[in-house]
């Protein structure tokens, strides 16, 4: 009998090196890993699925199944986490200092189910005296899924494909929060600054109060094909997994790096965070996620409340 033939999508990751080159492989399957930009693939996914697998939004997902949408099923194998507070931008120059100067402002989203923006907006509500209730969030994409908000949340939507950072430059906005960095900041223009100047600092003291380090992404498979074959989920996780800890075995050795003192940093990363920063499973992962179920809960994300375990297949709820 032959392997199990399967697509999977994910962005490009230094750490997947093993699978693309097949030194690892998940048993029982024909893995075709392909790479396409995270927007894209979600709305593909969610709204076709274009994929077999693939590596979906956390927030998104966790609003599908608030609305009992499960024909996507979970495996606690998180390709991305991100802290945002380097991804958060105003006007240089301005009179926003801190997140709470932006109460009664405008702040833009590429989504308002972003991950990356549940995670700010969690934080800022948390951390930084900033509720979701006292913005204004303006939004310049469609939400893969889509959910009716309280209306204590506001929302704008602009239409005609504009650029946060565009809107920002020109008054539309007082701050942006998106995963990339702008391009007007990358090319060294001086109409950005980030909120945060020193956001390695506030993110490690983020990470002290709240012990986080924000999933971004899980892997999500088809519900149809664990339905015929519930083994594939505990074979993704396992070929993913020691595609990283492969990654990580390599990454040890400082003359295989192509930075001077990439290795002092990789242990200063890892003595900082006490254990491997990019934790996977679901034991080392159920604060992190039980977090991230109340910052939606909290935006009025979730159209029923959520628990951890019902968001993996059971096959690998012991991981």
């Amino acid at each position: 009998m032959g392997k199990l033939k399967l697509t999977v999508a994910c962005s490009e990751y230094d750490y997947l090196q093993p699978l693309i080159e097949r030194k690892i492989a998940p048993e029982g399957i024909d893995l075709n890993l392909i790479f396409v930009e995270s927007g894209t693939r979600h709305m593909r996914m969610y709204r076709h699925g274009e994929y077999d697998a693939c590596e979906f939004s956390m927030c998104s997902y966790l609003v599908a199944r608030g609305q009992d949408v499960d024909r996507l099923q979970a495996i606690p194998f998180f390709p991305r986490r991100m802290f945002g507070h380097k991804f958060c931008f105003v006007r240089a120059g301005g009179r926003i200092k801190k997140p709470s100067d932006l109460k009664g402002g405008r702040i833009g989203l590429r989504t308002y189910e972003n991950t990356l923006a549940l995670v700010v907006k969690g934080m800022f509500m948390h951390n930084y005296d900033l509720p979701v209730t006292e913005v204004t969030w303006v939004l310049v994409n469609q939400e893969p899924v889509g959910v009716k908000l309280p209306p204590n949340i506001k929302v704008e939507r602009i239409e005609g494909g504009k650029k946060l950072a565009d809107l920002l430059a020109a008054g539309e906005i007082d701050a942006e929060v998106e995963p990339d960095l702008p391009q007007a900041w990358l090319r060294g223009e001086k109409t950005l600054e980030r909120l945060f100047p020193d956001f390695k600092r506030e993110e490690q003291e983020y990470y002290r109060k709240a012990r986080i380090f924000p999933i971004m992404h899980p892997i999500v498979i088809k519900k149809e094909i664990l339905d015929r074959d519930p083994w594939v989920a505990t074979s993704l996780y396992d070929a993913f997994y020691r595609a990283r800890k492969s990654y990580n075995e390599f990454m040890q050795q400082p003359h295989r790096l192509s930075f001077a003192w990439g290795g002092a940093y990789l242990e200063e990363e890892k003595k900082f965070f006490g254990k491997d920063p990019f934790y996977q499973g679901l034991k080392e992962n159920r604060h992190d996620i039980e977090t991230m179920i109340q910052f939606a809960q909290d935006q009025g994300l979730l159209a029923r409340p959520l628990t951890v375990d019902e968001l993996f297949t059971e096959n690998t709820r012991g991981t």
